[in-house]
């Protein structure tokens, strides 16, 4: 397996790195996190004339036609630099739910707008006490003559306070959890009420209801109650690019740690110094490579369409959760007190880090993922 750059893969990580050096750091990451919107549109807007936005699209869907690897790139680049323009979100997710299962009239009319970044969306699955389960929902849309007419709440939708547009998980049958479905919702439409919310990481987000909502037809996205297999899916794209913002963070969590102990003075010398130290460093070197690692090995399977691409995501998320948090809290006490200070970096990739390991599931939760695909091939 050739886990190397490709000459054009690494031309792209290149030019991500120097906007990231040149731009982004804790103190705009401090400034945006107060804004209303928790990004900046005019730096949005930059990643799509740059062409960013249209990496993991088709050719024939206006986009660069990258690969699951293109996008690890990507989003190992823009997670050095606490990124908070919605890249995961908009262009991963609901670009993945409409480039795998959109009518060519929904790719025709909401991809270029995605690529072009004119819109902005998010994915509402979430419910109360649905746990991770994508099924175990409550929201229905009932169809009648004119389409469907969708009534629900969801919560925890990230990116949702600004979202012009909805990927949302609805029962076509309120007793059957086999009707999953899922459809394109406008966030204008009559009927839609937002509750903003910051999430632990500052990121903006919205508690949405629908009451009553009109949906036509057409706004259906996917088979009608065939969408769990698509879900499962677009988590594991998602997947492969949290995975490169998480590896990001932690890279940048132990140089951050290593630098620091080499200046620290206790005892009249540099507290890297002190052995117990460093093989907690050690530790934090060997989380960091094992993400790298499986980030790899899962990129290149879904890149090929491996058989077990999928168990290769799960084996990712379980340690993108687990490293994550052992290397974030090793930062942070390696650090002493001021690694918990706003004004330092360490507590942003610490929060970051606990949001992408919850997200779409925890660790515990993928362990169970990673056996049942692993029973299903057997």
């Amino acid at each position: 397996m050739d886990f190397s750059l490709s000459e054009e893969q690494v031309l792209l990580k290149d030019s991500i790195d120097k906007f990231v050096r040149e731009n982004n750091d804790a103190e705009r990451h401090r400034k945006l996190s107060k804004s209303a919107q928790g990004f900046d549109p005019e730096t949005w807007q930059l990643f799509a004339d740059l062409g960013w936005l249209s990496v993991p699209f088709a050719e024939e869907q206006g986009g660069f036609g990258g690969s699951a690897a293109d996008v690890m790139v990507v989003c190992e680049a823009l997670g050095k630099g606490l990124t908070r323009e919605p890249f995961l979100s908009t262009v991963i997710t609901c670009g993945g739910f409409l480039r795998l299962a959109g009518s060519s009239a929904q790719q025709e009319h909401y991809i270029p707008k995605i690529i072009d970044g004119s819109e902005q969306w998010a994915f509402a699955f979430a419910e109360d006490g649905s746990g991770y389960d994508m099924s175990a929902i409550t929201t229905v849309a009932v169809q009648d003559a004119d389409g469907y007419v969708l009534t629900g709440s969801k919560i925890a939708v990230l990116n949702g306070h600004c979202a012009n547009h909805l990927v949302v998980t609805a029962r076509l049958n309120a007793d059957d959890p086999e009707s999953l479905s899922l459809f394109i919702v406008d966030t204008t439409a009559a009927g839609i009420r937002l509750e903003s919310f910051a999430a632990v990481d500052s990121s903006k987000g919205a508690v949405i209801h629908f009451e009553g909502v009109r949906l036509s037809a057409d706004q259906l996205l996917g088979t009608a109650g065939q969408s769990l297999a698509l879900i499962e899916q677009v988590i594991d794209e998602s997947i492969v690019a949290m995975g490169g913002e998480a590896l990001a963070a932690m890279q940048k969590l132990l140089d951050s740690t290593v630098e620091y102990t080499g200046i620290r003075q206790q005892f009249g010398q540099p507290i890297g110094k002190f052995q117990v130290l460093q093989h907690r460093m050690a530790d934090m070197y060997l989380k960091v490579e094992e993400t790298r690692s499986l980030l790899f090995n899962a990129a290149i399977k879904l890149t090929e369409g491996n058989e077990d691409a999928a168990l290769a995501c799960a084996a990712l998320k379980v340690k993108l959760a687990e490293a994550g948090r052992y290397v974030s809290q090793q930062a942070v006490q390696l650090h002493g007190a001021v690694g918990m200070t706003d004004e330092l970096d360490v507590s942003h990739y610490y929060k970051r880090l606990l949001v992408l390991g919850m997200l779409y599931g925890d660790e515990k939760y993928y362990l169970q993922q990673y056996t049942k695909r692993q029973q299903s091939m057997a």
